[in-house]
Parts: structure tokens; C-alpha cells; sequence
């Protein structure tokens, strides 16, 4: 059961910074097409702005990645206990799914500050 455990955090994770790496090349390559006048869009930004700009899609990134990841992480220790419990004492699994559902609200925070650094961009 650990190895699984280890092998689908390390997919989650491989994912999530492969995503991560995408949206960081693509930001990087706006901005860079920005500064040299090669892509002419109908809103101008000053390289002050573009970098603003670029850093907070890293940081919105990065907040849904590593709250992605934690709960991954939290789901995946908790689930398992869940299902032992379950096993020996089956009227358990009500408690059980509210401590499941904890862990998912992990990422749900993960994801409403990436939503609030967005809206200051």
C-alpha cells in the first residue's frame, strides 16, 4: 500500500510541476515577446507591468500546486486509515468521510488564493 501511495504522489507531483513549467515558459515567452515587439495585442504593458504580471501567475501557480500536492498527500493517509477502520468497524464510515473531506478542503484553499491573486493581477 506505501508503494502505491508513493507512486501516485509522485505522478501528482510530476504533473503538477510539469503544468507548472508550461504555464511558466509560456508567461516568460509573453513577456519576452512584449519587451521586443514581437506580438502586437491590443493592451500594451510596460516590462514593470509584464513582470508584475508574470510573477503573480508563478505565485497563483504555485499556491494551487502545493495545495494540490498537500492534499494529495493528506487524502491519500487519511483515506487509507479510513478504509481500516471501515474494515474493522463498518458504522465508522460516516466519520470517516468527513475526515476525508477535510483533507480535500486542503486544496479548496490552495485554489481560492490562487482565484485572489488572479484578481489583483
Amino acid at each position: 500500500m506505501k508503494r502505491w501511495i508513493t507512486i501516485s504522489t509522485a505522478a501528482v507531483f510530476s504533473t503538477v510541476a510539469i503544468v507548472l513549467l508550461i504555464t511558466l515558459i509560456s508567461t516568460a515567452a509573453h513577456v519576452y515577446g512584449q519587451q521586443h515587439g514581437a506580438e502586437q495585442t491590443v493592451a500594451s504593458y510596460t516590462p514593470e507591468q509584464a513582470r508584475i504580471m508574470m510573477w503573480g501567475f508563478v505565485a497563483a501557480a504555485f499556491s494551487t500546486a502545493i495545495g494540490s500536492v498537500g492534499a494529495g498527500v493528506a487524502v491519500a493517509y487519511v483515506g487509507s486509515a479510513a478504509l481500516g477502520a471501515i474494515g474493522e468497524k463498518p458504522e465508522l464510515a460516516a466519520r470517516a468521510l468527513i475526515y476525508v473531506g477535510l483533507a480535500e478542503g486542503i486544496a479548496i484553499y490552495g485554489l481560492i488564493i490562487s482565484i485572489m491573486i488572479l484578481g489583483k493581477i
